[in-house]
């Protein structure tokens, strides 16, 4: 059997690609690249034979027309390229892909599969800074996290642990590494497609609607919006949540509504989805995983708290 060798959660910013210069006299932020650097050692060392993506969608390969829960590559996926982030096609495991779709069906998910997924950075930013060469076979797994109704936080959790059958049922020996991208907390300027209140908020849905073959003619105000906002990051709420992480044990979060974390953390914490499936994968009948901080800290230039962690599987997991 397959078996799960190591876990990531990280933090993404577009603007790491395109306004470092804005950051560069920010501790904060040389903390959050330098702990990406050490999650890509880590994962070098770990030697995996294939790495499961676990991101969101930012409406550039998702849209409104078609919004499911949970989405899996198993075929041709392109990386969508926006803010200098790897496009084009990257390197996809067909094989475990498919024996993650069909373990999930069997668990009593449904989750929709593509033939031809576009990702953009809610994926692709976390491969550039973890798997910089992409010369090691991925599996893109896209959950919804900013179209409500979303998947609530303890099915996100029973996804990862399905995940986990899938991988452990597939009759391969493979060691696989499971990547979350998102989080912490931050509060995006995006309004709920059926409550667009002002000109900017009509105009994002209408992007979010239309933009499957054009979301490039949308992106240069999308951005503006975006940069216009007013920073919204907790902290406390940040540090609580990689404390949890180091334990192992999201069991105190997963019954918080929507709305909750969103007063919280903001609308953006709903990425936290990730990490708590990623967590569910590594966690085993021998143990929880055991998790370490990396680094932190709040780049309001950014938005967004950043963080960067590393789960290991139980020890009476790797001694079994």
């Amino acid at each position: 059997m397959s078996r799960l060798v190591l876990g990531i959660g990280a933090s993404h910013s577009t603007l790491m690609n395109t306004h470092w210069a804005e950051v560069d006299h920010l501790p904060a932020a040389h903390r959050f690249r330098d702990g990406l650097a050490r999650a890509r050692d880590a994962l070098a060392a770990a030697r995996p034979d294939a790495v499961v993506v676990i991101g969101s969608n930012h409406f550039r390969g998702m849209f409104l027309d078609l919004m499911p829960a949970f989405t899996v590559g198993v075929g041709e996926v392109n990386g969508a390229g926006e803010a200098g982030t790897p496009g084009g096609p990257l390197p996809v495991d067909t094989d475990l892909a498919r024996g993650l779709v069909d373990g999930l069906v069997d668990d009593g998910f449904d989750p929709a599969f593509s033939l031809r997924l576009t990702v953009d950075h809610g994926i692709t930013h976390s491969l550039q800074h973890l798997v910089p060469d992409l010369d090691v076979p991925v599996v893109p797994v896209v959950i919804n996290m900013f179209a409500p109704p979303l998947p609530s936080l303890r099915r996100c959790h029973a996804f990862g642990a399905a995940l986990r059958k899938a991988v452990h049922g597939d009759g391969r020996d493979k060691r696989i590494a499971v990547i979350a991208s998102g989080g912490l907390s931050h509060r995006l300027p995006w309004p709920k497609w059926f409550a667009a209140l002002s000109d900017d908020d009509r105009f994002l849905v209408r992007a979010w609607l239309n933009g499957r073959t054009s979301w490039g003619e949308y992106e240069v105000r999308r951005r503006q919006i975006i940069r216009a906002a007013a920073p919204d990051i907790n902290e406390a709420f940040d540090q609580r949540f990689l404390h949890l992480l180091e334990t192992g044990d999201l069991s105190e979060l997963l019954d918080r509504t929507d709305e909750q974390i969103e007063k919280e953390a903001g609308n953006g914490a709903h990425e936290l989805r990730a990490w708590i499936a990623m967590t569910a994968a590594l966690t085993s009948p021998e143990g929880l995983p055991t998790g370490r901080t990396l680094a932190y800290g709040a780049v309001p230039d950014w938005l967004t708290g950043m963080g960067v962690s590393l789960l290991t599987p139980s020890p009476k997991e790797t001694s079994a």
